[in-house]
């Protein structure tokens, strides 16, 4: 089997960025913690984020307000805590307490060391009073969890009642407070409940943190500016698509469109004078600076507009479009606004851009389809969890964001839990889209919600709602990676609550389609949704997806997987305790902490059922681990690689899914396509699988085998050869078919269908798929393990979260394969900026017929412990004997830590073995 290495020069490129030094550890009694005395220094004109707080309960503080926002105010004995962090987090950073993430350790930290307010003290310093002396100082900010008194130099400058919910944005006026030198702000924050407050909870993800995630997690920004300054700066974008008609087949697209740019900023005179000011635009792509006056009354603040109207420049006849990944390159703009008073500068501000165009219209079946400048977009996208303990690591994120791409996602669904800033920036630079939107079960669907999981809304509750609407909206437009905003999860908002949201929503210009919720609903102002959210939530087997029913492939579904993902054996021993891996293989419908605090999803049951009726049952941890990767494998592969198929029906085609979900916020058994470390196993190489952008797959239903061609061109001379094997290795059928040709952008070409096998010993057969080029280079394969006994699905026993079966299929034949011997030869380059490659050559050297069944290749350092993570142009390869392929692993040589890189070689009948990878 050959293989073409993809560039090397992307794979290191890509892996960079170095992750920033850990928080470094204080000793955890409180007498023995010295003073904390971080300062941010703010320059003339410029504006900095605090750097980090002193952080303290406030029960043990018995000091008045003044004294503790007061410069100078001893902290011996409080916490440190970077500049966002909620307070358990600054807790486990500090050798508080233990590190929730591993066993049941989260259950050792009381919850009652959080029913009370915390104080977030820190200092900034300000330049002498002589410099700039008309400048204006304030204090802006979002991230509160949950709500706030806020205190300056003394002085309390904004209530609880003033600064609540979490995406709400503030802007404080603390100009007659502070002074040169020395100044303190100091945040007493208020205990969160997502039930009460709107701000984030964790639904039924993980084990919530004890602490609610009460704390500070954005940044806090000082900013000093001169008389007039800048706000709601912004990009609207119009991009000249031709009509459908116009883009058909005898006058297609343009392959870049006109755009027209409109720049608009609010000007707001802070002074107690009349101001004249100077506002001048740059933006990238324009050619030349515009320019603008305008005089402001005393406090007065107006719009401003630069259009393409009165400033030609601002009509690009080619602008740079920008595409997602796959579909062409993630080109960005610059705009940068300044104004000045009196010829010096008095604000500024900076902002990227994109230029694309987004519809979202209702196919003939009610469900949303998406294009993307004028091209067809099945989404093909995966839940995106933040941090249990909402830490931020943009390494960390990048790293989740290029696994995602590697595995043919283009889509990230955030059900609340809305990142900061530079994870929009990552998704932009990348070309990751985006479906932002308001949580379920919580105070955010309290008003509509009838299971009675949030509170119904207070007068003040709205007005936090519309606030976090009109924050959001502001500060997410401008990414062309956002796709759309769900202002209803599973329930759409009441009408009220809509009304004020698309207000909110308009008056931000907001570019794309607004969905109603991410359930099939229809609302007075919004329409239809056009998604559903039917599940399944918990296992069901491969052949589900294919039927147009439930969670099957048609529409777009919003949410959905088949449940439980237990992660490799690495992952599981550095995360449970030796007694909980002992009941994770020997007692199936045992609570498993690390799943779910839901009574519905608390246990494997469903999934251990089918493991052990399919696959046999497990001989010990190992056996359960493998025969686990195997039917996370399946499964997944089969999810999206039947909407990948049904994108093109004629009749209710699938137009988008995400899997529910691609990360976990903790070390969990529950709900993720990678695993806490990046330890990537069956579930994420199976997604791999069907979403490669030139892919041969089989169908469950109708035993088809297709290519899909997700790539921008049309691709022709094709051969696709099916072969049916029983676990012997005997061949049972062998078909080539030649000359497929398969148009872009999702379009499929059926080759043949598969005759039905019945005869085989032991049920289990295997199905390899290979596709050739003209050359007769092999570009693609896929193998399949099938039983001549299928699923039997009873979906009128179905509930809202799985589908039972009344039969099951048999695949223990699969025990029955004969060890394979996989030879390994390895080789490790290092590069400049801390990055390498290791090369490995496998080679099937079975004598007879055996294949090497889902051959999975590891990074390790000397004492077999996997580096991670490592970006894998393949992986777990099935090879029959004599077949080879050459796999190439980039990473940060760091992550060795000084040591040889060693290859761990293994599979499904693949014995393990290890080979050194040193340099050539």
């Amino acid at each position: 089997m050959a293989s073409v290495a993809p560039a090397l020069l992307g794979l290191l490129l890509a892996l960079a960025a170095v992750p920033s030094a850990a928080t470094p550890r204080l000793p955890a009694g409180p007498d023995a913690r010295p003073a904390v005395t971080t300062v941010t220094r703010v320059a003339p004109g410029g504006s900095a984020a605090l750097a980090g707080y002193a952080i303290r309960s406030a029960a043990e503080v018995p000091d008045t307000a003044a004294a503790v926002s007061t410069p100078g105010y001893p902290t011996a004995g409080w916490h440190r805590a970077g500049p966002r962090s909620t307070v358990l987090a600054a807790l486990v950073a500090d050798g508080t307490h233990p590190d929730p993430f591993y066993s049941t350790d989260q259950q050792r930290i009381p919850r009652g060391d959080f029913a009370v307010p915390w104080w977030f003290r820190s200092d900034f310093a300000l330049p002498d009073a002589s410099e700039r002396a008309s400048e204006r100082t304030s204090l802006d900010f979002s991230g509160v969890v949950s709500a706030a008194d806020v205190y300056v130099n003394g002085r309390q400058v904004a209530s609880a009642a003033e600064v609540a919910g979490m995406y709400t944005r503030h802007e404080l006026d603390i100009s007659a407070l502070v002074r040169a030198g020395t100044n303190t702000v100091a945040f007493r924050i208020h205990p969160n409940d997502p039930r009460k407050h709107l701000t984030l909870g964790w639904l039924d993800w993980l084990q919530p943190p004890p602490d609610a995630n009460m704390g500070l997690v954005r940044d806090v920004v000082v900013r000093r500016r001169g008389p007039v300054s800048l706000h709601d700066a912004h990009v609207v974008t119009h991009l000249h698509m031709p009509s459908p008609r116009a883009a058909s087949a005898a006058a297609p697209a343009p392959a870049s469109p006109a755009a027209d740019l409109t720049v608009k900023v609010q000007v707001r005179n802070d002074s107690r004078r009349t101001v004249t000011t100077t506002v001048t635009a740059a933006v990238g792509g324009a050619g030349s600076v515009l320019r603008q006056e305008v005089t402001l009354r005393a406090r007065e603040t107006r719009s401003l507009t630069f259009s393409p109207d009165r400033h030609r420049q601002l009509r690009l006849a080619r602008p740079a479009l920008w595409w997602p990944a796959g579909m062409g390159p993630q080109n960005l703009y610059g705009l940068e606004l300044t104004a000045s008073v009196a010829g010096s500068r008095s604000d500024a501000v900076r902002h990227r851009f994109g230029i694309r165009d987004v519809q979202a219209p209702l196919n003939s079946a009610g469900a949303r389809q998406y294009t993307i400048n004028g091209r067809p977009l099945l989404i093909r996208g995966a839940g995106w969890s933040a941090d249990e303990l909402l830490r931020w690591d943009t390494t960390a994120a990048e790293d989740r964001i290029r696994a995602a791409l590697d595995a043919g996602l283009n889509a990230f669904r955030l059900e609340g839990h809305i990142e900061p800033d530079e994870f929009f920036d990552l998704a932009d630079r990348h070309g990751m889209l985006i479906l932002p939107g308001w949580e379920c079960c919580n105070k955010w669907e309290g008003q509509v919600n009838p299971t009675g999981t949030g509170e119904k809304w207070s007068a003040a509750d709205r007005l936090t709602s519309r606030a976090s609407m009109a924050a959001e909206a502001a500060r997410l437009r401008g990414h062309p990676s956002v796709l759309s905003f769900l202002i209803g999860s599973d329930y759409a908002p009441d009408a009220q609550t809509e009304r004020d949201y698309l207000d909110a929503l308009r008056a931000a210009d907001w570019p794309t389609p607004v969905i109603p919720a991410a359930s099939a609903v229809t609302t007075p102002l919004s329409g239809p949704s056009g998604l559903r959210m039917t599940g399944p939530y918990d296992w069901v087997p491969p052949s589900y997806w294919y039927d147009k029913r439930e969670g099957g492939a048609t529409g777009f579904n919003s949410e959905t997987s088949a449940g439980p993902s237990v992660p490799t054996l690495d992952t599981l021993r550095r995360t449970l305790s030796p007694a909980e891996l002992e009941t994770l293989w020997k007692s199936p419908g045992a609570p498993q902490y690390h799943r779910s605090p839901s009574r519905t999803f608390n246990t494997l049951k469903l999934f251990d059922e089918a493991l052990t009726r399919r696959y046999g049952a497990p001989r010990d941890l190992r056996d359960y681990v493998a025969k686990a990767q195997l039917s996370q494998y399946e499964s997944v592969r089969a999810q999206f690689e039947a909407y990948a198929r049904n994108a093109t029906d004629a009749t209710a085609p699938s137009t988008g899914v995400v899997y529910w979900m691609f990360n976990s916020g903790w070390t969990s058994l529950h709900w993720q396509l990678v695993d806490r470390y990046l330890d990537l196993g069956g579930a994420y190489y199976g997604a791999r699988k069907a979403n490669e952008p030139l892919h041969i797959q089989y169908s469950y239903d109708d035993r088809t085998v297709a290519v899909v061609n997700r790539r921008p061109a049309a691709v022709s001379g094709l051969t696709a050869r099916v072969t049916l094997f029983d676990t012997d290795g005997t061949t049972r059928y062998d078909r080539t078919v030649r000359g497929l040709r398969v148009g872009a952008d999702g379009a499929r070409s059926t080759a043949l269908t598969v005759p039905a096998v019945v005869d085989v010993p032991g049920a289990t057969y295997l199905v390899r798929l290979t596709l050739t080029d003209r050359s007769g280079r092999e570009v693609n394969r896929n193998v399949h393990w099938l039983s001549t006994r299928p699923d039997v699905l009873d979906y009128n026993a179905g509930d809202w979260y799985h589908t039972p079966v009344t039969a099951r299929g048999d695949l223990s034949g699969l025990n029955s394969l004969a060890a394979a011997t996989v030879t390994a030869t390895a080789r490790t380059t290092h590069r400049a900026g801390s990055l390498s490659t290791t090369t490995v050559t496998l080679r099937n050297t079975s004598r007879g017929n055996t294949p090497a069944l889902l051959t999975d290749v590891h990074l390790v350092d000397g004492r077999d412990t996997p580096v991670l993570p490592v970006r894998w142009d393949d992986n777990q390869i099935s090879l029959w004997p004599g077949e080879s392929v050459v796999l190439t692993a980039a990473y940060r040589t760091t992550d060795l830590r000084g040591g040889v890189p060693r290859i761990r070689v293994s599979g499904w009948n693949t014995p393990t073995t290890h080979v050194t990878a040193g340099s050539p």
